[in-house]
């Protein structure tokens, strides 16, 4: 026990301290947010490096038609060598054709490459069928030749450009970083929004249960440790409210276990006291049987076999509420006689308010544990006299009756009374030690311990009726199953 007090202190100590901010759920949260929108925009990177290759390509083109629908209204000839370098120097190509009614036509031409590396036809061009080109251009461009070419605008004429990919291959790294760097932006402001959020949504209602279950552990029986849930709907809700319902029980039943243990032990101190006490008794029983009086030989037997039962009782008794009981002998018995010694310790007199009547068949019997369903009765009956006795008035009938019927091999004893009946709290918890008792100051140990009993033989006790003016109770008991080896040997034997 004190090993394992330890240990769990231990455990709590630990779980006080600090949880580094590196491995808290903040800074996972504020990673996973960072990463994943990094992810959405590296996903989303490559379509969007296409359609800037293909707006590229188409402001290029549209310039190189310009400067090719003022030449060809003009004559090309007349520009010096040098006017046609600037001009393709300003758009970045080398030449700069028209195809116009099937005939084409060499407007601008600089240094003519030897070969092109790609044709690209920008009308027919997609965003989805270019990503594997822009791919190409923006890792290993900047020394290939494009010819790029296609209709601008609404006219009948095809536009042709020849130029070198060097400055696609720049301008898709410009734009690739900046994409990086407003992606890092947008990262981390929606990481710094989303924890922001989250931590007053989530991690902090979630520190605060953790906080109470550190506290509760440590110390459960202070009230102070038990959580005060928000009135949320959501989720972590319906969390704080089971936690704090969960402690609330913990707590109740803490303190039951706390209040059985001492008052066990206030118990085991006296149960050797006790036990000599009824062996003086007993003695004094004895000697009773010695006299010769009718009176004090009507009593001493049931006396007799009262005290034996409380003497076998008290050996028995290891802590409060709590009997070690031995397995039950049972017995072939006959139960009327029984019931009239329940009925000799009930202390009914001739003059009490109560009545009692024993209904039970002078024949019935019953295979049971004579001392054990003893108890239960006395238990039982008991409860019923308490529930009655605080009835002053005489014209209220104030009866308890115990009757038994059997039907194949279960017999049924019931016992019924007049009284007021049971209220709800002590129905709900009719067979709980210190919960189930009907009146002020009772502890409900005698129904539990009689539940205890009858199902020790198989049995139920339950409750069959509870209304004003009628409490019955009705104890279920099993005949022991018969075992066939044994029953055929007894037939083998002779008579």
């Amino acid at each position: 026990m004190t090993e394992a007090a330890d240990a769990g202190s231990g455990d709590g100590k630990q779980g006080d301290r600090a949880v580094p901010l590196a491995r808290g759920l903040s800074a996972k949260l504020l990673l996973l947010t960072v990463a994943f929108v990094l992810f959405a925009e590296i996903f989303f990177l490559l379509p969007s490096m296409s359609s800037f290759r293909i707006r590229w390509l188409e402001e290029r083109l549209s310039t190189a038609a310009a400067v090719a629908t003022i030449l060809v209204q003009g004559d090309p000839a007349t520009l010096s060598r040098s006017a046609q370098d600037d001009v393709l120097m300003a758009i970045g190509a080398k030449a700069i054709a028209v195809r116009d009614g099937g005939v084409s036509r060499l407007l601008v031409i600089s240094d003519m490459p030897p070969h092109v590396d790609e044709h690209i036809e920008i009308a027919n061009a997609t965003v989805l069928g270019s990503m594997p080109a822009a791919i190409d251009t923006l890792l290993f461009g900047g020394n290939r030749m494009l010819r790029v070419h296609g209709p601008v605008g609404e006219g009948d004429k095809e536009f042709e450009l020849i130029l070198s990919d060097a400055r696609l291959h720049k301008a898709m790294l410009a734009n690739v970083r900046y994409i990086a760097v407003v992606s890092l932006l947008i990262s981390f402001f929606t990481a710094g929004l989303v924890y922001v959020a989250i931590d007053r949504i989530m991690i902090r209602p979630i520190k605060a249960m953790t906080r109470s279950m550190l506290t509760f552990l440590s110390e459960p029986d202070n009230p102070a440790g038990v959580i005060v849930p928000d009135k949320r709907s959501d989720e972590i809700g319906v969390a704080e409210r089971k936690l704090s319902a969960m402690q609330i029980r913990l707590q109740r039943m803490l303190n039951e276990q706390k209040h059985l243990a001492d008052l066990g032990l206030a118990v085991s101190k006296i149960n050797h006291d006790m036990r000599n006490i009824l062996a003086s008794a007993q003695l004094m029983s004895d000697r009773l049987r010695m006299v010769k009086d009718p009176t004090v030989q009507a009593f001493a037997p049931k006396l007799i076999r009262t005290l034996d039962r409380a003497v076998a009782y008290s050996e028995n008794v290891l802590s409060y509420g709590r009997a070690q009981e031995l397995p039950a002998a049972r017995r072939r018995l006959r139960l009327r006689q029984l019931v009239d010694d329940v009925h000799g310790l009930l202390g009914l007199d001739a003059g009490s308010v109560i009545e009692f009547f024993n209904a039970v068949d002078g024949d019935f019997e019953i295979d049971a544990d004579p001392d054990q369903l003893f108890r239960v009765l006395t238990n039982l009956c008991r409860n019923a006299v308490q529930a009655m006795a605080g009835v002053a008035d005489s014209a209220i009938v104030n009866r308890l009756t115990v009757y038994a019927e059997r039907e194949g091999s279960v017999s049924r004893i019931l016992v019924a009374d007049t009284g007021p009946g049971l209220p709800q709290r002590a129905r709900e918890n009719l067979f709980t030690a210190f919960r189930g008792s009907a009146r002020s100051g009772g502890t409900g140990l005698g129904l539990a311990i009689a539940y205890e009993l009858v199902r020790a033989h198989g049995g139920t006790l339950e409750l069959v009726e509870s209304a004003g003016g009628r409490t019955v109770f009705a104890v279920t008991i099993p005949d022991q199953p018969v075992r066939l080896d044994e029953a055929r040997g007894s037939l083998r034997r002779p008579a």
